[in-house]
């Protein structure tokens, strides 16, 4: 799971954002930031099947900061993914940026949990 987001990340890293591009590549980050919520979620055992459930998750084990941010992003992915919402280049680095430093910190977090086994 973690081999695969990390080379989603890379690859995501080479798309260049533009009015026809935002969309989906902030989607495909949000769906890289959940794979890495989802494998601290499996190191305890968990099998998550709400994305709405990882923002609680993250609210009790994590931090809340992280709750926020990543409840921000899902509501984000999700009026783009079912309401259509057309999002702005520049407010898509901006996301993108936001989303990318929450991944970072999420995987700090992972490493120090994967170290405890």
């Amino acid at each position: 799971m973690i081999e695969a987001a990390s080379r989603d990340i890379d690859y995501l890293k080479t798309q260049t954002v533009s009015e026809n591009s935002a969309r989906k590549i902030i989607s495909n980050y949000y769906d890289v930031l959940r794979s890495i919520v989802e494998a601290i979620t499996a190191l305890e055992g968990y099998k998550v099947y709400s994305h709405e459930a990882y923002t609680y998750y993250l609210k009790e084990n994590v931090t809340l900061n992280a709750s926020k941010q990543f409840d921000r992003f899902r509501k984000i992915r999700n009026n783009i993914n079912y309401y259509g919402e057309i999002v702005e280049v520049e407010e898509a680095k901006d996301l993108i940026n936001s989303i990318i430093s929450l991944i970072e910190e999420l995987k700090i977090e992972l490493d120090k949990r994967m170290n405890q086994f």
